[in-house]
């Protein structure tokens, strides 16, 4: 949601100097109230304001009207101390602002819950020989299904780990549409299958998980 000028003057402004805050940031860089929103939500401001939450205050205070009168003015005000957001409040919203996250993966945060489905990190099924059955939980990257796949549908699983290649023949993808298509997080259960490096999950059942994400919103790459 930021504009390439105001991240070109961003740019500019921080290699005359470090800012400050973010009101130096703002006067320097020129920047708008949208500016200074979608920088604060994409957890952008931590350097110069702390946490989400105090960055959120801290724009909301800032007077972003371009007169030339206000360029050169600094407010001198403690920041308020506000409470963090907790790891899994940082996640969603990095996800909202960003579409990803540079902190833990969200399937990290909900391993142990995962792991009552038995379901193994992709770290682990790697070390597994083919024909064992497994059971593998992660985000939907790529769903795909190639006219020349008759019916099958290729669907990519990524966890904290790495990822997961799933192969759902026709008859699996028709009788559990629902999780095939709909879920963000998915959980599959199957067989293992190996030939020197190309490692795939042979789908047998699909449950559908996302709601352990509380709202998550994960951008995968369908077929049409």
């Amino acid at each position: 949601g930021l504009s390439e000028d105001a991240a070109q003057r961003i740019v500019a402004a921080r290699a005359q100097g470090a800012f400050t805050n973010v009101e130096d940031l703002t006067r320097r860089a020129e920047l708008n109230a949208h500016d200074l929103r979608v920088l604060a939500e994409a957890d952008a401001l931590r350097g110069v304001s702390g946490h989400r939450h105090q960055a959120a205050w801290a724009v909301a205070g800032v007077d972003t009207r371009p007169t030339e009168m206000l360029r050169a003015t600094r407010l001198h005000e403690t920041p308020a101390q506000l409470a963090a957001p907790s790891e899994g409040e940082d996640m969603l919203a990095d996800y909202r602002a960003l579409g990803l996250t540079l902190n833990r993966h969200p399937v990290a945060l909900l391993r142990d819950q995962l792991g009552a489905f038995k379901v193994q990190p992709a770290a682990v099924l790697r070390t597994y020989p083919s024909g064992r059955l497994a059971r593998a939980s992660g985000l939907v990257t790529h769903r795909q299904r190639p006219e020349t796949a008759k019916g099958t549908v290729f669907v990519t699983l990524e966890d904290e780990t790495g990822a997961v290649n799933v192969i759902v023949w026709p008859a699996v993808a028709e009788a559990q549409r629902p999780p095939l298509l709909g879920a963000t997080l998915l959980t599959v259960y199957g067989q293992w299958q190996r030939e020197g490096d190309v490692m795939h999950l042979l789908a047998s059942k699909l449950i559908d998980h996302s709601h352990l994400l509380h709202g998550l919103v994960s951008r995968s790459r369908d077929f049409r």
